[in-house]
């Protein structure tokens, strides 16, 4: 169950909880423009101006392009460089990101701001060795905030060391004591190390502070259900729920938890839920396609995982099953020709033996159709024949 349920309590705090390092703000990149602009040419000032409005208006990558040409008039300014990291980093291209901090490190080699940042990107892009070791260096520049001890807490509950963590917890308490993200992460760490008893009590003191504090509602339903208790663990799933209705996560531990005793209906209402909010998660999709196909709803069962291809193209178990299902539904051309998919997506994956295994029943298909006549090789592909609808 702890293999189940922690990895999406990491998620959320990596993803929900952690706070956006200070040099990815937009009051820093405001201060970036009129920094630049006081002591740069006339036509720098205009350039930035220009990036700020599209910056205002959430047209990133105008902006980029207008940093972008800025940093080549100006190559020796730091914050045009940290500018051009926060816009990478705001597009999601974490690894661009990483460069234009690190420019900005090397022009103003003793800013905290540009290392959190820094530590931000690289721990994004999934560098986190290197990512600790930007937050330590912020820690050195910045000792007193705690920003830079949440980023580096964060980075190292996704390595697992959570003796560090929560060596972390005490620092960030005796700068910002009760900080909510940090009793998160303190949480969070306890239960990764099976710390159960204490981790509920420090869970329920912190709820006793910040009762509207879904995350901590979660990760008090994470406790319950890895000690059985799942009447309370569904019971805080739902406060959390009422609390935070459009996170995704919420859903999926509510799936888990119902599809685990059997109530598949339930399961899969929830794995919709979470869908609708993030329709692109693909664990979901992943649940919500296997639950139909087992319960041989298969013209459903077809578009889950047509759905799941869309988002997640090189899964031969999405090939395999879908192929499954169009069989089952008298679709044999369709079914081959997923099937044949799946065994070359096993093959480049290195999933040999599943490969060897469908080709079986891929072969044994072929043969099936072929002797009712349904199929014919043309051109070294199977390709159905027309058949008149009274013998159908």
């Amino acid at each position: 169950m702890l293999r189940l349920l922690l990895p999406s309590l990491i998620s959320s705090l990596c993803f929900g909880v952690v706070v956006t390092p200070a040099g990815l703000t937009q009051t820093n990149t405001d201060f970036v423009i009129v920094q630049a602009a006081q002591t740069s040419p006339e036509q720098l000032g205009d350039l930035l101006a220009q990036g700020q409005k599209f910056v205002e208006n959430k047209e990133y990558e105008k902006a980029l392009v207008v940093y972008q040409q800025a940093a080549t008039i100006d190559e020796n300014n730091s914050k045009i460089f940290s500018g051009i990291g926060y816009l990478q980093a705001t597009l999601g291209n974490y690894n661009a990101a990483v460069e234009a901090y690190q420019k900005a490190i090397a022009l103003e080699p003793d800013n905290p701001e540009f290392y959190h940042a820094l530590g931000y990107s690289l721990g994004n892009g999934g560098n986190n060795t290197r990512a600790i070791e930007a937050y330590e260096m912020a820690i050195s520049l910045a000792p007193q905030k705690a920003n830079n001890y949440l980023g580096l807490a964060i980075v190292l509950l996704r390595e697992q060391q959570y003796a560090r963590v929560v060596d972390t917890y005490y620092r960030i308490n005796s700068i910002e004591p009760g900080n909510k993200y940090a009793q998160s992460i303190m949480a969070t760490a306890l239960i990764g190390q099976e710390r159960y008893p204490e981790a509920i009590e420090f869970i329920q003191k912190a709820i006793a502070q910040e009762p509207n504090n879904s995350q901590l509602h979660l990760q008090l339903a994470t406790l319950f259900l890895l000690q059985q208790d799942t009447a309370q663990g569904l019971d805080a799933l739902k406060k959390a729920q009422q609390l935070d209705p459009d996170n995704e996560l919420i859903y999926l531990q509510m799936a888990k938890v119902t599809q685990s005793q059997g109530d598949l209906e339930n399961a899969l209402e929830f794995y919709q839920k979470a869908l609708v909010i993030k329709p692109d998660s693909i664990e979901a999709q992943i649940e919500v396609a296997n639950i139909l196909l087992g319960q041989k709803n298969y013209i459903q069962a077809i578009v889950a995982y047509r759905r799941l291809i869309e988002i997640d193209p090189e899964n031969p178990i999405a090939r395999h099953n879908l192929g499954t299902a169009l069989k089952e539904r008298g679709r044999e051309q369709e079914a081959i020709a997923e099937w044949q998919k799946a065994v070359e997506l096993y093959q480049a994956q290195g999933d040999v033996a599943e490969a060897e295994k469908l080709n079986g029943f891929l072969e044994e298909l072929k043969n099936e159709v072929n002797h009712s006549g349904k199929l014919t090789l043309e051109n070294g592909e199977w390709v159905m024949l027309f058949i008149p609808a009274d013998k159908k």
